[in-house]
């Protein structure tokens, strides 16, 4: 069978968790059945584990070229691995795949988690005498569970996550093939090279996303999470509400703009909401330090915080919740809130200091695992500290997370950086429409060719010249269009007309250059 993950991946570590690989240099049943039973159990719900044969391993990654297993010992191999899975009880056989690397025949072993967790197998495969043992992964290696493990073992293994259930209600129609070769193409596995008209159920089968007796299979969830076009008809308010308060909740609760409802496939979702992030809300302003001749891109917001905010958002909510993920824009913070809250596995002390948030268990691994591939997560609890990390790089203000002792929600607050809050405060309690007005009254031969829209930019930029400011402080945020575009668009516009003067206009392209309203700017905006 294809694996549903590119092998190379695999090898170099990469999208999933070093702890969920193994190398293996020969065939060693005992030793390699261990394993399976171990990553079977998958006792901190991780999403189970791949054991590559023919694989040796150096200081923790794979040697390359890898040594590879003999072409003519596959078959008696995949022979004793039948034989060797009904020592599993209760009954489990994992996948097996041959792959070809560096001109070696690998044998890839993968061992998704078990649906009749805590399995066992015999401490010696060989052996006449075969004693069941209890096997678990404890970071890299794969141990006997005793004590506080086993109990733990029984206790919560059989947990399988939402994500990971089959479903009776999702009809194997709704899965769409479009988005599925999608998906299989975006993380080059072979699968993508199967015919999806006829073999559809064999693809599914093939990628673990079908779940029961063979007489009765059932599509799991995380399908159609990711490969439904409106997964929402299964998981009720499956969507995101973007929400704009342009002078903040607080403030002006009655002023606000409802976005159009994003819905869909997780990963639409996700690049839905962060493309109207990027395009409405995230500003750039270059700046120019007094101690340094090179010039700095900050941001209100730095794009790569507010990436992993909604990714994890989306990952980590509880879709049998019927509650969206609901994003809040205030002219000083953006707000990200989830239904339920982080797991109780994770202190509140950690929650409050807004570090690394690691979890035990995991709400959707499947779908973790398939955001990673699609490069739209680590996965590895990076998420909150490459949140601060750019935040930091910014010279915003550190992030807040919030939840309740019941943990029924999870809300990140990411605040914007303070100089970007100086400048929108500015032109926040002013009656725009009336400088528009008098623009159109006082200088119509400027304005007669622009629209509305750009009337009304123009307005702003008169109104944020009320104290002296930088021409970058002027046009932020405007449209989204080139610098120099806007500075002829409106600044030079505005000084032809005599609105705005220079601060220093024997030096026009000074960099402390500063513009301020002139008298007539100052009869354009009074009231």
């Amino acid at each position: 069978m294809a694996l549903p993950i590119n092998i190379a991946d695999l090898l170099e570590k990469r999208k999933v968790e070093s702890n969920r690989i193994e190398f293996k240099e020969g065939w060693n049943p005992t030793s390699i059945y261990h394993s399976i039973c171990a990553f079977a159990n998958d006792i901190d719900n991780i999403g189970g584990g791949y054991i590559l044969v023919g694989v040796k391993e150096v200081n923790g990654m794979a040697q390359r070229p890898v040594k590879g297993l003999p072409v003519e010992s596959l078959d008696k191999i995949q022979r004793e691995m039948l034989q060797f899975n009904q020592l599993i009880e209760p009954q489990y056989s994992p996948r097996v795949s041959i792959e070809e690397i560096d001109g070696k025949s690998v044998l890839v072993i993968w061992v998704t988690t078990g649906h009749n967790r805590p399995y066992t197998v015999p401490a010696d495969v060989n052996a006449k005498l075969k004693k069941p043992v209890f096997y678990i992964r404890y970071g890299s290696s794969s141990i006997e569970a005793k004590g506080e493990f086993l109990d733990q073992l029984r206790d919560m293994a059989n947990r399988v996550p939402f994500d990971d259930r089959g479903n009776e209600n999702i009809p194997m129609e709704d899965i769409s093939p479009l988005l599925l070769k999608d998906y299989l193409k975006k993380v080059d596995s072979r699968l993508v090279k199967e015919d999806f008209t006829s073999n559809m159920e064999q693809i599914l089968e093939q990628m673990d996303l079908l779940d029961g007796p063979i007489e009765n299979r059932l599509v799991k969830n995380v399908a159609a999470m990711m490969f439904a076009e409106n997964p929402e008809k299964y998981f009720k308010t499956t969507q995101v509400d973007i929400v704009l308060f342009p002078e903040g909740l607080e403030n002006n609760p009655d002023n606000f703009i409802e976005v159009p409802v994003i819905k869909g496939p997780v990963p639409t979702m996700i690049r839905e909401t962060l493309n109207y992030l990027r395009i409405n809300v995230v500003k750039e302003r270059i700046q120019k330090p007094e101690d340094d001749e090179r010039s700095i891109k900050v941001f209100n917001y730095p794009y790569q915080a507010l990436e992993e905010a909604v990714v994890n958002a989306l990952y980590h909510r509880d879709y049998m919740q019927r509650e969206p993920v609901e994003i809040t824009v205030e002219p000083d913070k953006i707000s990200i809130l989830s239904y339920s809250g982080p797991d109780r596995s994770i202190s509140m002390e950690d929650i409050n200091e807004a570090k690394a948030l690691r979890s035990r268990r995991y709400r959707n691994r499947r779908l973790g695992d398939f955001l990673k591939e699609l490069n739209l997560t680590e996965g590895r609890a990076t998420g909150i500290p490459t949140i601060q990390k750019k935040l930091r790089e910014n010279g915003s203000p550190k992030a807040m997370i919030k939840t309740d002792e019941a943990r029924t929600f999870f809300l990140i607050i990411i605040p914007c950086r303070k100089d970007f809050v100086q400048v929108d405060e500015k032109v926040q309690n002013t009656d725009i429409e009336l400088v528009m007005r008098k623009i159109s009254k006082l200088c119509p031969s400027y304005v007669q060719d622009m629209t509305q829209t750009e009337v009304e930019n123009m307005a702003k930029c008169l109104l944020r010249a009320i104290k002296e400011i930088s021409a970058q402080n002027m046009l932020d945020g405007i449209e989204d269009i080139s610098y120099k575009h806007l500075r002829r668009k409106y600044l030079d516009k505005l000084l032809d007309m005599g609105a705005v003067v220079m601060t220093i206009p024997e030096k026009p392209t000074s960099s402390k250059q500063k513009y301020r309203l002139s008298e007539l700017g100052k009869e354009l905006i009074n009231q």
